[in-house]
């Protein structure tokens, strides 16, 4: 796992805050989420029906509201290597 360094506030701002490290893991994990899903060309409900994930879930992991799971992101990483084969997996069912 790649570790995100905080970011700490800048104390001449009174609006800045600290980013932690978990906050940063978040941002980066919703970033790649949403590539893979742009690079299908897919909405996040078509993308949540195609790889049965609940769109809520989807949602959150997306926009940062939520750290997802390692096995999450291990899935989308599969996913965005091949789509047709995490596809065809459900077929067999």
């Amino acid at each position: 796992m790649v570790k995100h360094e905080p970011i700490p506030a800048d104390r001449t701002d009174q609006e800045d805050f600290d980013v932690p490290e978990s906050a940063l893991r978040r941002a980066h994990a919703a970033r790649e989420f949403r590539r893979v899903r742009n690079a299908l060309g897919l909405s996040q409900a078509e993308f949540a029906r195609r790889f049965r994930v609940p769109v809520g879930t989807l949602r959150d992991w997306e926009q940062s509201r939520v750290s997802p799971p390692e096995y999450a992101s291990a899935y989308m990483r599969l996913i965005g290597r091949d789509p047709e084969l995490v596809e065809s997996m459900f077929a067999a069912e």
